[in-house]
């Protein structure tokens, strides 16, 4: 393939105004392959320019070009296991927030993470654990449930969350295990329904070949301050939701599964607003991680 000039290019962007659907297209087409290299010359023929068709069919453009990117990122996110929960959920934020600093993320929740660190010690026990993580998060960084607009969208994105300090039971339980994770604590998500949870694994009993499920130690919800909790609890919610105890109610489940149920969060909430082109964009996004994560 002959490369292009910049000035070449400008010229074929400006060719995006034309009446005729077939020039319009075949532009749009080429554009879109060339994928992210065209976004900064798009961007910026879009600021020189006044007319209304070209530039919102430039943000047509770039919108299709980003969006094409987060979905190969997340089939490779897929792909590999998942196994990087906060990468996974950058991604989903990355739809909303195009430019996104993700490395600032990476810094704010290093923070964190580096003020858990400080007051843990070797002879602490699980429970006494959580309550440096709770006293952190909740104390010192006065993170907190959003119960006012509980199924607004911003709700459902780390940098919202980091930012407002509020968060669904989700994006809570993200931001809470992500910590604990990175400083070695065994705290995983479980998949409640109509609520989101986590737990604390004995990570001895886990290891064990004999060992047919997991052995939890408790669980914590995040979305009311960390409060510790045991499966009888969980019997009991479940009772009043008129719904059959399940084992996946009671385990952790794979980071992909959470991402998805992120994913599901976002299309009810846009739903609500009557955004269908993002419920059209996530629903994509859902299907591809369905898919290649498996259902």
């Amino acid at each position: 393939m002959i490369e292009q000039t910049d000035n070449e290019l400008r010229a074929m962007i400006l060719l995006l105004e034309d009446p005729d659907e077939q020039i319009y297209e075949a532009i749009r087409n080429r554009l879109l392959d060339m994928g992210a290299p065209a976004i900064p010359l798009l961007e910026d023929v879009w600021e020189s320019t006044f007319n209304s068709i070209l530039q919102g069919r430039i943000e047509d453009i770039i919108q299709h070009i980003q969006n094409n990117n987060i979905k190969e990122e997340l089939r490779l996110w897929a792909d590999s296991g998942g196994t990087d929960l906060l990468s996974g959920t950058l991604l989903i934020a990355r739809y909303q927030y195009p430019d996104l600093d993700e490395e600032e993320i990476r810094r704010q929740i290093e923070r964190i993470k580096k003020d858990v660190w400080i007051e843990l010690s070797p002879n602490l026990t699980a429970f006494e654990k959580i309550n440096v993580i709770n006293h952190v998060l909740f104390d010192v960084y006065h993170f907190t449930g959003n119960t006012t607009n509980y199924h607004a969208p911003q709700n459902s994105y780390i940098n919202n969350v980091l930012e407002s300090k509020k968060g669904n039971p989700l994006l809570l339980s993200i931001l809470y295990s992500c910590i604990a994770q990175g400083l070695n604590i065994p705290v995983f998500g479980v998949n409640l329904p109509e609520h989101f949870i986590l737990a604390y694994l004995d990570e001895y009993s886990r290891k064990s070949s004999d060992q047919d499920e997991e052995s939890i130690l408790f669980y914590i919800n995040p979305f009311s301050r960390g409060a510790v909790f045991s499966r009888r609890e969980i019997d009991t919610f479940l009772q009043q939701l008129n719904l059959e105890s399940k084992r996946i109610f009671y385990e952790s489940c794979p980071n992909t599964e959470i991402i998805k149920r992120q994913l599901r969060n976002l299309i009810s909430a846009y739903e609500k607003l009557g955004y269908p082109e993002k419920v059209r964009d996530l629903s994509e996004l859902l299907e591809i991680l369905t898919y290649h994560a498996g259902s």
